[in-house]
């Protein structure tokens, strides 16, 4: 095994020659598997493009047919009623701890720029948030404690995807998966601790797109815990159904990791990417309006969160609703309450249709999320008794695009070139997690952005106010806007020619490329 990476602080804690025979050993394992699974995914997704269309697995029929239950969770992630979003740094991890919120989403994946050195120092923090000695005193003097008065938020560590392989880090000559990488080392040192304490290891998985995806993770788990002498179980992990393929598969993604699952969350922009992306060619069923109007309520992302809730009710696990992006300013009363009543309006939805928690990016928000989810649950840890039997959604009804109301227009378009460029300029800077416009941002915004406007190009798509979409145009916007970036105040332009070059690469190439971190990687150490 090589570490190719650089020395980090504390790097020498984690990267213990024990550990890296862990992390190979899954690997040799598990590696050539995963191989397999992202290969099927182009198949599938050719397949899909062929058809026009998706539907349930005529082979699994029996499975979702048949009377079983996930495994009841754990004491400690009863009650997720509200769940704190952020990357592993040192401060975040405080904050996230101190914010109020049940449930902590330790990200290592798309609110975390896989440079090295956020890799390695996201498990140092990790290690001391599990044993609760995390703190932080900065350059100025601030203090970053963790605080007596208030329940810690309990962690559930987001690893990279399937797909993602890390460059730092290599088994017999190959990148190790990322996935593995993030999930071994975070285990390895971890897990009994967690265990003893009764706060996991506990999990969430992102970007899957098939059941047997999750079968891979499954087994993963299963070795992992037999390896180490962790119970079977022990392990519990929330699936993100953030791509079409997988809406497709709920259940069966729960069957799988039955034993380990705690549940399903509705990830909705990088869903909104999923519907693009799978279905890029297929015309005017598939085109999607400006991307700030297509809300949780219109039909097939309802059908999509209705399905969610009832899949897992009828299996007695978890269904976690979305991000809500806000970040509070105090500069703007006015737009700041519009904002907050926004974000009310969303969290009382999903408690009224039957989310057992659900997530937001600023501990500002945590108030917000507790009262509407309070006002619905009252003194029970969830509403998984909530069966939701009067929902019934068909493949149709999850592919419903067109009757998404709105327009497409030059002013969506740049916006879209706007917040993408400005997250890539933050991710090669090493900030996963952008505030841009009151918003947080992770990756899934830019990859909104830059396949949405691949697809309005590709498909020769007219905006409401006459322009057609054209390489000319796009190139004009991204002129436009890198000439804005450089004259505004304090916006860091170090990295802005290479951010303007990446997104033009993915939002005008002929062929898609299915994840526009993985060329963005290869410009950062």
């Amino acid at each position: 095994m090589q570490v190719l990476g650089g020395p980090v602080e504390r790097g020498d804690e984690i990267l213990t020659t024990e550990a890296l025979e862990f992390v190979a050993g899954l690997q040799r394992k598990f590696g050539a598997r995963r191989d397999e699974l992202l290969a099927r995914r182009k198949q599938r997704r050719d397949e899909a493009a062929r058809n026009g269309k998706l539907d349930f697995l005529e082979e699994t029929r029996e499975i979702r047919e048949s009377d079983w239950q996930v495994a009841e969770p754990p004491a400690a992630i009863r009650d997720r009623r509200v769940e704190m979003t952020g990357p592993t740094d040192r401060k975040m991890s405080v904050n996230a701890l101190n914010s109020g919120a049940k449930i902590w989403l330790a990200d290592l994946e798309d609110a975390n720029t896989p440079h090295w050195v956020n890799v390695v120092s996201g498990q140092v923090n990790l290690y001391d948030v599990i044993r609760k000695q995390v703190q932080l005193t900065t350059p100025e003097g601030k203090e970053y404690k963790l605080r007596d008065d208030v329940e810690h938020a309990v962690p559930l560590v987001r690893p990279r995807g399937w797909h993602f392989d890390d460059k730092n880090v290599l088994v017999d000559g190959k990148p190790v998966v990322g996935a593995l990488v993030d999930f071994g080392l975070y285990f390895f040192h971890n897990a009994k601790e967690a265990a003893r304490r009764g706060t996991g290891p506990f999990f969430y998985l992102p970007k899957m797109e098939s059941h047997l995806e999750a079968r891979l993770w499954n087994e993963v788990f299963t070795h992992a815990q037999a390896e180490l002498g962790v119970p079977h179980g022990t392990v519990r992990a929330t699936v993100l159904i953030e791509t079409v393929p997988a809406a497709f598969e709920m259940e069966e993604i729960l069957y799988e990791l039955r034993d380990h699952s705690a549940g399903l969350n509705a990830g909705r922009w990088d869903y909104l990417f999923s519907m693009i992306k799978t279905f890029r060619e297929n015309g005017t069923d598939f085109l999607l309006p400006d991307r700030n109007v297509v809300g949780m309520t219109v039909p097939f992302m309802r059908a999509y969160t209705e399905l969610l809730v009832r899949t897992c009710h009828k299996r007695g696990a978890f269904a976690i609703g979305g991000m809500a992006a806000f970040i509070p300013n105090k500069k703007d009363p006015e737009a700041n309450e519009k904002a907050m009543q926004k974000v009310h309006d969303d969290k009382k939805r999903e408690a009224g249709d039957g989310f057992d928690g659900s997530w937001v990016a600023h501990p500002g928000l945590v108030p917000i999320c507790f009262e509407e989810f309070d006002a619905v649950l009252g003194e029970k840890p969830n509403q998984i008794d909530r069966t939701r039997d009067d929902v019934s959604v068909t493949a149709e009804d999850l592919l419903d695009v067109k009757s998404t109301p709105g327009d497409k227009t030059i002013d969506g378009l740049r916006a879209a070139v706007d917040v993408g460029v400005r997250y890539i300029v933050s991710w090669l800077g090493r900030n996963g997690a952008a505030a841009i416009h009151n918003l947080m941002e992770d990756a899934a915004t830019a990859e909104i952005s830059r396949s949405q406007i691949w697809q309005w190009l590709h498909n020769d798509v007219v905006l409401a106010g006459g322009e057609r979409v054209t390489v000319d145009l796009v190139r004009q916007v991204l002129a436009d806007t890198e000439k804005q970036l450089r004259a505004e105040e304090g916006f860091p332009t170090e990295n802005l020619g290479l951010a303007v070059e990446l997104f033009e690469k993915v939002a005008v190439a002929d062929e898609f490329v299915d994840f526009l971190t993985l060329p963005a990687y290869e410009h950062i150490s």
